[in-house]
């Protein structure tokens, strides 16, 4: 692996050496007092965010000082974008600067890969960490290796994605890593919250969430997310619950065995009811968890292991 920009055209043998890796330092940090290992000393990881993040940008921040890599964090609030400077002209300076891995978050799709195309003759690598409304990779990632740890292998397995599948990015790289690895994915929304060309994804697509439950191995809630949206998708916040929230009575009808998962942040109440969001069956903690040391793995196959040496 050079860059890590998108989960469509990631073939199955990468993805499960990413998880399998994943597993394996999972294993590795387990009851260790200092959790630290020297996997990426002398490596330097940059995050450069232009949105808001609380989950990505620090798990990003953990994985890379948990290798013993230098982290830097670069705000587009607080550097030289404020000053007018291009995204190209930013991401040479860090490569200039030393930078061998630069995870950026950017609120226009197609942003990473620009930037690994502009950072192609300096040996830095990109992850892509969202751009816009296209993929968030690593998500995709830390979903599957949640799903694996509490239902073994994906195949076969089916996945129901509820919500605002038209502005998510998660939802596109979730459906891209899913099918791969042999999962079938179902998305329910409103006809609205549906992109165009949905058709062609390797998807069933329905209306109805109370017909889609029974049959779920996992059920993944999306945010809404209102900062991309321009105009009105839906009624009333209260009329998308009815239809399209995860609460009690529905979590009822998903099996026993069912995983209840969601990317946050969660608005409690409309997309999921706090009672769901908190039950045994939910495994949004364990996202964040499995979060790190997914991105550990990214950062170590593009930095330390396959593909990844420059020296």
């Amino acid at each position: 692996m050079r860059h890590l920009l998108s989960t469509d055209g990631l073939d199955a043998d990468t993805a499960k050496a990413v998880l399998d890796t994943a597993d394996e330092l999972k294993r590795t940090l387990l009851g260790r007092e200092v959790r630290k290992l020297p996997t990426l000393r002398g490596r330097t990881v940059v995050t450069l965010f232009y949105e808001n993040s609380t989950r990505t940008r620090v798990s990003f921040e953990i994985a890379g000082k948990w290798m013993s890599a230098d982290v830097i964090n670069v705000s587009a609030s607080s550097s030289s974008v404020g000053k007018g400077e291009s995204l190209r002209d930013t991401a040479l300076t860090l490569a200039a600067a030393g930078a061998d891995c630069v995870v950026v978050r950017h609120p226009a799709s197609g942003a990473a890969h620009r930037l690994a195309d502009w950072l192609r003759e300096t040996g830095t690598s990109v992850v892509n960490a969202g751009d816009g409304t296209h993929e968030h990779p690593t998500q995709a990632l830390l979903d599957a290796a949640t799903l694996r740890e509490r239902l073994g292998d994906l195949a076969g397995r089916r996945v129901t994605i509820v919500g605002d599948v038209l502005h998510s990015r998660v939802a596109r790289s979730n459906v891209h890593l899913l099918a791969t690895l042999g999962a079938e994915v179902t998305l329910v929304a409103p006809p609205t919250l549906l992109p165009v060309g949905v058709e062609a994804w390797p998807v069933t697509v329905s209306h109805d969430l109370d017909s889609a439950l029974p049959a779920a191995d996992a059920v993944m809630m999306l945010r809404v997310q209102a900062e991309r949206m321009h105009g009105g998708f839906f009624p009333t916040a209260r009329e998308y619950s009815i239809a399209y929230g995860l609460n009690e009575t529905r979590a009822r009808l998903l099996p026993e065995h069912a995983v209840v998962l969601h990317p946050g942040p969660m608005l409690r109440g409309m997309e999921i009811a706090s009672a769901v969001a908190d039950a045994p069956s939910a495994a949004i903690t364990e996202q964040v968890r499995n979060g790190v040391h997914v991105r550990m793995a990214v950062l170590y196959h593009l930095l330390a292991g396959d593909g990844g040496d420059r020296d």
